[in-house]
């Protein structure tokens, strides 16, 4: 898709209704949504259930195929796929997390994972699917080792942000965890050379950090990149020389590489990078913006043009947002108002 103009549109496909409550968090099933394979959804509510949602077919509308519930006793805050989209996991404020397992259609809660001490936040499954990183209100992150028949063994209590962490989110093809939080941080954690040890190797809390809350994470598709947003109004690109982690050389510092700034007047919940290049906002604003790098980018400083503006997506506060990485011109959102919304990107029909 070329980006060069700015002829291009963000419809609604179909509003999802069920859920009772706002709902916080979206996952994509991997491998679903083109290639023959209708798309499916997960979505999680404050009305303590979650909800998965499936085409009828690759062109046809979602349906809910099955309420997961009386599990959680209050908010599930989190859902993620692991990456096979045999087990999903969701994490809630009654302090645990629950691994369910997809059989046929049908899904069992197979493990309870417990230890934070209060609110669950935010959960993520590493690259193999051999990790699973949990973050909460305690101000800690776990990282969880996933064994054969649904065990889960905790191999790290990683403690070091001041306040609420608020997301967790594992680099797309390195064991290294990123936190974010009530503290306006962004801590990066590696194991220790001898494996035996999680350590944080770098705060992002330089001078171009973030000056308050820092409610979510994603990187591109190559993983050099990432983008972060605040409740202070901006939506921040990062970058590191992943090919220098990659190649066994140690590990590469994220620096600060351009601030977005002026297109949401209230806070950024949610972001996510497409593997075409495109970044998603959703905020509290109601909106959703659309950012894709400009064509005189350089490597060293790149800059990011804003494609689309989607103002009133939803009645209420906009709290995710998630593009299908198998359709990358399908996402999702979710919101206060207790929907969630699936879009088509595409460019404007030119009027006859």
């Amino acid at each position: 898709m070329n980006f060069a103009d700015d002829n291009f549109e963000l419809r609604e496909v179909q509003t999802l209704e069920g859920h009772e409550d706002r709902v916080w968090s979206l996952a994509w099933k991997p491998a679903t949504g083109a290639d023959g394979v209708p798309a499916v959804l997960a979505s999680c509510s404050g009305d303590k259930t979650v909800r998965i949602w499936q085409q009828s077919s690759i062109s046809g509308p979602f349906e809910c195929k099955a309420v997961l519930e009386e599990t959680h006793t209050r908010t599930v805050r989190s859902c993620a796929w692991s990456p096979s989209g045999k087990l999903l996991a969701t994490a809630s404020f009654d302090a645990t997390t629950a691994i369910w397992e997809d059989i046929g259609g049908d899904f069992a809660c197979v493990s309870t994972l417990e230890g934070h001490e209060n609110e669950v936040k935010s959960i993520s499954w590493n690259a193999s699917g051999s990790l699973l990183a949990t973050c909460g209100r305690d101000k800690s992150v776990w990282i969880w080792e996933v064994l054969p028949h649904n065990e889960f063994d905790c191999v790290a209590v990683l403690q070091g942000h001041t306040q609420d962490v608020k997301m967790v989110r594992w680099h797309p093809s390195i064991d290294i965890l990123f936190s974010c939080g009530y503290d306006d941080t962004i801590k990066v954690w590696a194991e220790d050379g001898d494996g035996d040890d999680w350590h944080c190797v770098q705060t992002l809390n330089a001078a171009n950090r973030h000056t308050s809350t820092v409610w979510a994470l994603s990187f591109n598709a190559k993983g050099d990149k990432m983008v972060s947003c605040s409740d202070d109004l901006t939506i921040k690109i990062w970058g590191s020389d992943i090919m220098s982690m990659q190649s066994g050389n140690g590990y590469a510092p994220w620096t600060h590489l351009c601030t977005l700034s002026g297109y949401h007047d209230r806070t950024i919940f949610s972001v996510h990078w497409s593997r075409e290049g495109i970044i998603c906002s959703g905020a509290a604003d109601d909106t959703i913006c659309l950012f894709v790098e400009n064509e005189d980018s350089t490597v060293d400083a790149p800059s990011y043009k804003l494609l689309l503006k989607k103002e009133k997506a939803h009645d209420r506060d906009i709290n995710a947002v998630q593009w299908n990485s198998m359709d990358n011109r399908r996402l999702a959102s979710a919101s206060d108002d207790g929907t969630v919304k699936i879009w088509e990107l595409g460019q404007k029909k030119q009027q006859s």
